[in-house]
């Protein structure tokens, strides 16, 4: 997501470094670049000319430190605007009510709802610790019922059943008593999306509302669409009494136009990003963290988040103490640390929230897939314990038997050995002391955290 923004913004700020100061001259021509930039990432117009006139309001007159380009001052004017416009902070869903808080999701059909519904139970339920059960009042495809209930069972969350022949607001009413008899925390209601927005769809779901009166009205929108997600929102948020939205398919959009434009539109907050069809792949929307991987900075933070949540502890500490120890890094030891990088989001996400990644070559980062992990993965399981633990026994007639079995090619085997000799020669350095050498060298690299 912001992949081409990122890039534009990040061009247009680096062309400022040899200056001495911030004159009228080149502040006008970075703005013209940064309001194209914003333009073509699909913000809407009317938020473009505000932020532009926002940051050169700021601009002018800045003075430049002695430690600091003119290029480094506008990026940091820039950065605070853009968190400005997506809403300052993250601003979390309130729960603080007698049980069950209600959550009601709205939106058109497409744009995900009935995955969201299953995210954020997921969401609640491991982050936030709460029992969560879900029903669907969407009694015009039956198929949504059959999928939010298949959804819910791989997710760990209770379903309350529905049935076509029901009517929405009866079926809302009747989940709310069973969740308050059985104790739940978090009830989550998908309604019915259409094709467009309607009058009936808006009175139906208006009903339900008032049936229920949740104390969270989130509105799904697909990030892709562009303007037209801004303007869905915006007719929704006229109509409904919205507090927030959450933002789908973020992963497939590189312009990010919608998540620039819906805070400052509709007065709305995005609380949620939605980053991939796996179950877990929703996250909280920070817009600082946001601007910051905008710009080129990471989100080293979420990184660490990431690896809080993912990493098994009682693994990681046998694999230290092994280290430790001098034993050596083995090919089991190389499965486990790709299986944890896939339960962080995968390679490219891992990628995305690094320090400087839009600087990466485009070619570079198409070879971050996901598809590739699992190819290594099933390598690594097609051969033997023993083969695992003494990897320099497999030659020839091993590496066909193995590639026969991953559904690979030979060539794929010796590429993942060689990629696994350069991490053990790697890994043996950490056991002789090279691991603190490693984190002190890692620490100095990353802002605020040296010294």
């Amino acid at each position: 997501m912001f992949d081409n923004l990122s890039q534009r913004l990040q061009v247009t700020l680096k062309r400022l470094r040899g200056e001495g100061r911030l004159t009228e001259d080149n502040t006008r021509e970075a703005l013209r670049e940064v309001r194209m930039a914003l333009l073509e990432a699909d913000v809407a117009l009317p938020v473009v000319k505000d932020f532009i006139e926002h940051v050169r309001t700021k601009a002018a007159g800045q003075e430049v430190l002695v430690s600091l380009t003119p290029g480094q001052v506008l990026v940091k004017i820039v950065h605070d605007e853009l968190v400005a416009l997506m809403g300052a902070a993250n601003e979390q869903l309130n729960l603080a009510t007698r049980p069950p808080a209600v959550i009601l999701l709205a939106g058109l059909q497409g744009a995900g709802k009935t995955t969201s519904v299953a995210k954020l139970a997921r969401f609640l339920r491991e982050r936030e610790n709460k029992s969560v059960m879900v029903t669907s009042v969407d009694v015009y495809r039956p198929a949504a019922i059959d999928q939010l209930q298949k959804l819910a069972i791989m997710v760990g969350a209770e379903f309350f059943p529905s049935t076509p022949d029901q009517k929405p607001v009866d079926i809302a009413r009747r989940a709310v008593e069973e969740a308050r008899k059985r104790l739940i925390d978090v009830l989550i209601v998908d309604s019915a999306g259409r094709l467009h927005v309607d009058e009936s769809m808006m009175q139906e779901i208006r009903a339900v509302h008032a049936a229920i009166e949740p104390v969270e009205t989130l509105f799904v929108v697909d990030s892709m669409t562009g303007q037209d997600a801004v303007n869905t929102a915006k007719a929704f948020n006229d109509t409904l009494a919205l507090t927030g939205v959450i933002l789908t398919k973020t992963d497939g959009d590189a312009r990010g136009g919608a998540a620039l434009s819906i805070r400052q539109v509709t007065g709305k907050p995005i609380k949620f990003l939605g980053i991939g069809e796996k179950a877990d792949a929703l996250e909280a929307f920070h817009p600082e963290r946001v601007a910051a991987r905008i710009l080129g900075m990471g989100d080293v933070l979420g990184l660490v988040e990431d690896a809080q949540r993912a990493v098994d502890k009682e693994k990681t500490q046998e694999f230290a103490q092994k280290l430790a120890k001098g034993k050596g890094f083995d090919l089991e030891d190389f499965r486990d640390q790709l299986l944890q990088m896939e339960k962080m989001g995968g390679l490219a996400s891992l990628m995305e929230k690094l320090p400087g990644a839009a600087e990466v070559p485009d070619a570079a980062k198409a070879q971050l897939n996901d598809k590739q992990t699992k190819r290594l993965v099933a390598i690594i399981n097609s051969m033997t314990p023993h083969e695992r633990r003494l990897p320099d026994i497999i030659r020839g007639s091993r590496k066909r038997r193995i590639a026969a079995g991953s559904g690979t090619q030979v060539q794929e085997v010796n590429r993942l050995l060689k990629q696994f000799d350069q991490m053990q020669k790697m890994m043996k350095r950490m056991g002789k002391g090279g691991l603190q050498r490693l984190l002190r060298d890692v620490k100095g690299r990353l802002p605020g955290l040296s010294g």
